[in-house]
């Protein structure tokens, strides 16, 4: 839509312009299924007799009044902008629209419950999409207070930013009785965390005391059809252990007036920092078996979305380049807060297996950005919600605090939230509470750290006497050609000896490294570890080596190392070297296999079957792929069969064993686990594990569209429907697949998560060249796509539906020929593009290196 996306100029003239007061929203929510009512009042200061706009994106505007004159909706309302000339010093803007509800998880969503037919709304505006609900100064600086009216069914919960009041009657309409619920105005705020949520959502309630005495009241919410299966006590009891956890850490009370949790439908990420009002994916509410990776994760985004009421809802960026700061601060203060103050006390290594491949991952494609990204207009905030802004930031964030001291570094936090509180900030205004508390300057680091990007190698360089005992040892760093930054890092190197059957540390040194190479003194005269591994402790964010002993060890006895925390960094060390081509894919395979019965970390275990189904399917060479897959699909099934009765591990490998079952026998064998044949001790084929294992039969070929609906039968319900879209998009026929296809890129209007799941199950094929045909369609429709669809669903299809899984030259071709004939496509389309690009080359290069070491006869 032209004119939807605001530029970062356009940002800093209108705030030049414009400093916002308050919003009066007053939304009617009770017209019908497809549109609501805005009546919208709008007050700001403005430099007199300047002209600006306010963002709206409506289905129409039946009024517009700018300080008493009548403005022609007609005239001044295009292209999502409302046009405000002759401003006063003081200015009363109020419109009266017509708004869409979405299902697109964007702006205000409305759900209707397969299971009960109860209608559910929920909001998401962070970027620019409150501008879908009313009209707004949308832009994160331009703060004010929002004091929100609303009018719907009388028996529905209805929950903002503040808290809940008593509902006034407001008559009835087609039979319902309806209530205006009159939030009192929120304190000083970024309009993209305001929300509402509304329906006739279950609630729990409870409370806490603040460190300044005042009683937070707590609620947690989900649709009243899943309610028997709402844990609220746990997570409330996590909630405790945040609030008291970051109060003592940040020495500053909870910022708002109540904290209300809420689990919505169809929520396109994981949660959402409004204010006393968090949105979170309701895959958090389980109705059966989950991984204990699952559960820790929801714990750790609990505990992410509460740091952000002091990082970001307190204090905010001033502009989106900035986002960094927010998303990096709540992924490290909630691993640190879960490691230290609840029962998961290995989230560090969770971080590891799950953030930190996640941060190198991104780093390395073409698309790498700085920490702190140029930011040019709200297309580039979209895509930057990635693992740098996120995991990289994070993993920074851990450096810079080993690099000043904590003490330091929390007590600089104090500071930046007094002196900047309900206020618009930037890197600077942080760093420099840094830089008083620890004495250290900031300026270089931020430049090495914050404002370059690209991954360091950090590797080994010795040499040993006759006694096997270091004469000089050197960590030489390195940089990719085009990101050639070296920076100073923080780091400990631990020594590894067997003991008694397990790996353990001996010896830890922790020191500072600069440059190229770095001198190691303190280990001239030290015997030869099994194991040495660079940056213990995970201190800071750079790719390591290991020696060929501690490769040879890896090999051999990676199971037996100790501690969860560096058996994952050896795990990553090995799939960066994969990933890299410097270590055979069939040979990381074949190492995962031989001690992933191990594994006690769920995350570790979970991203090493992810990884290892990648290699095998991807990176291992092609004329091995498919006898490659089999072989790691028979021996996850007999893991299963060996793991513990009950286990996370015998529940994992049962799940991935599904994903890649193709032959006769393993199909035979899902078949049996489903009809429950086979039955493995303490293993529950409950809904969930049933669906996978139908689908996984779907993709084999073993189960049928009408099978498909009768499961749906009995399943009625939003999960069920995202299963069903799955299966059904799993069927290996090309009439399938392009039904599939069909379903979503010729019919607008299937929801977010029917069309994700719809994109998995259509990249399931065994048979690869099912996919094919589809490469041509795939380019032939991005353009329209982009154009004619919201950003949430064109990334959806466009990331959903690229035939990845060909992993061939031909694919490469066709995607480079389209970044060729395209060079004026937006640049966030492009950049979608251009990663899926990356990453088939990157698995061309490791099928390449794995064909190489197979013809030598260095794969194992």
């Amino acid at each position: 839509m032209p004119g939807t996306n605001l530029t970062r100029a356009e940002a800093q003239e209108r705030a030049d312009v414009v400093k916002t007061r308050s919003y009066e929203i007053a939304l009617d929510l009770a017209t019908g299924a497809e549109t609501f009512a805005a009546l919208t009042t709008v007050r700001f200061a403005g430099r007199e007799g300047a002209e600006t706009f306010i963002d709206l994106i409506a289905d129409s505007v039946e009024r517009i009044e700018l300080n008493g004159a009548e403005l022609d909706p007609s005239q001044h309302f295009a292209d999502s902008r409302v046009s405000l000339p002759g401003l006063a010093v003081e200015n009363v803007l109020t419109i009266v629209s017509t708004q869409r509800y979405t299902n697109t998880g964007e702006g205000l969503h409305r759900f209707v419950d397969p299971a009960d037919g109860e209608v559910y709304l929920y909001s998401q505006f962070e970027v620019p999409d409150s501008r879908r609900v009313f009209p707004v100064f949308e832009q994160p600086d331009l703060k004010a207070t929002f004091a929100f009216s609303i009018t719907a069914p009388a028996r529905w919960q209805v929950v903002s930013n503040q808290p809940t009041p008593d509902p006034s009657p407001a008559g009835e309409r087609d039979g319902e009785a309806l209530a205006t619920w009159s939030f009192e105005p929120t304190p000083v705020m970024s309009s993209y965390i305001t929300a509402l949520i509304a329906g006739p959502y279950h609630v729990e309630r409870s409370q806490l005391t603040s460190r300044d005495g005042r009683i937070i009241p707590l609620g947690v919410f989900c649709r009243s059809s899943l309610a028997e299966h709402l844990d609220a006590d746990y997570v409330f009891e996590k909630t405790r252990e945040g609030f008291a956890f970051f109060e003592e850490q940040f020495d500053y009370p909870y910022p708002f007036d109540k904290y209300d949790q809420l689990f919505v439908p169809e929520f396109n990420a994981g949660a959402m920092e409004n204010a006393g009002a968090i949105t979170f994916t309701e895959a958090y509410v389980f109705r059966s078996q989950v991984t204990d990776a699952m559960r820790e994760r929801r714990v750790v985004t609990i505990l992410h979305e509460l740091a952000h009421m002091w990082f970001g809802d307190l204090v905010t960026m001033r502009w989106w380049n900035d986002l960094w700061l927010n998303e990096s601060f709540a992924e490290y203060m909630s691993t640190l807060a879960v490691a230290e103050a609840t029962e998961w006390t290995e989230c560090w290594t969770t971080f590891v297996a799950s953030e930190k491949s996640w941060a190198y991952r991104q780093d390395q494609l073409p698309s790498t950005h700085p920490i702190v990204a140029e930011i040019r207009d709200l297309e580039d905030v979209l895509v930057n919600f990635d693992g740098i802004t996120y995991a990289k930031g994070a993993s920074v964030l851990k450096q810079l605090v080993a690099w000043v001291g904590r003490e330091p570094f929390m007590r600089g936090v104090h500071d930046y939230f007094t002196k900047h509180h309900h206020a618009n900030t930037e890197l600077r205004d942080l760093l420099v509470e840094l830089e008083a508390q620890s004495g250290r300057d900031l300026a270089e680091w931020s430049r090495l750290w914050l404002e370059t990007a690209g991954v360091n190698t950090l590797r080994p360089v010795f040499e040993l006497d006759d006694e096997g005992r270091y004469t000089s040892f050197t960590i030489e760093q390195t940089a990719h050609t085009d990101y050639p930054t070296l920076r100073p890092h923080r780091i400990a190197i631990g020594l590894y000896e067997d003991g008694e059957g397990s790996l353990s540390r001996v010896r830890r040194i922790e020191l500072d490294i600069d440059g190229a190479r770095t001198e190691v003194p303190e280990l001239v005269g030290a015997a030869q570890p099994a194991l040495l591994l660079l940056n213990d402790d995970d201190l800071s964010y750079a790719k390591i080596r290991l020696d060929e002993r501690s490769l040879e060890t890896a090999a051999e006895r990676l199971g037996d190392i100790e501690d969860s925390l560096p058996r994952s960094l050896v795990w990553g060390t090995l799939w960066d070297a994969t990933r890299d081509g410097e270590f055979p894919a069939s040979r990381f395979v074949e190492i995962v296999l031989r001690h992933i019965d191990r594994e006690t970390a769920s995350t570790t275990l979970r991203t090493l079957l992810q990884q290892v189904s990648l290699a095998a399917s991807s990176y291992v060479a092609s004329e091995r792929r498919e006898s490659t897959l089999a072989d790691v699909a028979d021996r996850l099934w007999r893991l299963a069969r060996a793991a513990a009765p009950g286990s996370d591990n015998q529940f994992q490998f049962v799940r991935v064993f599904a994903q890649l079952a193709s032959t006769e026998q393993q199909l035979d064998d899902v078949n049996a686990l489903l009809e429950e044949r086979t039955q493995l001790e303490g293993l529950d084929i409950d809904t969930d594990l049933g669906w996978e294992l139908l689908i996984a039969l779907a993709a084999g070929g073993r189960s049928t569209a009408d099978e498909i609906a009768q499961a749906l039968a009995e399943d009625r319900t939003a999960s069920g429907e995202q299963s069903a879209a799955h299966a059904r998009a799993a069927l290996p026929t090309s009439e399938g697949k392009q039904a599939a296809w069909a379903s979503v890129f010729d019919e607008p209007g299937a929801s977010n998560l029917i069309i994700r799941a719809t994109g998995l199950g259509f990249l399931r094929a065994a048979d690869r060249e099912l996919l094919a045909p589809f490469v041509e369609q795939y380019f032939a429709s991005l353009t329209r796509v982009w154009e004619s669809r919201s950003y949430a669903i064109a990334e959806e299809l466009i990331d959903g539906f690229y035939p990845s899984p060909l992993a061939n030259e031909s694919l490469a071709e066709a995607t480079r020929a389209w970044l060729e004939a395209n060079p004026e496509a937006p640049a966030a389309l492009r950049r979608l593009v251009i990663e899926h690009l990356a990453g088939v080359e990157r698995a061309l290069r490791a099928q390449e290196a794995d064909r190489a070491a197979t013809t030598t006869g260095t794969e194992v």
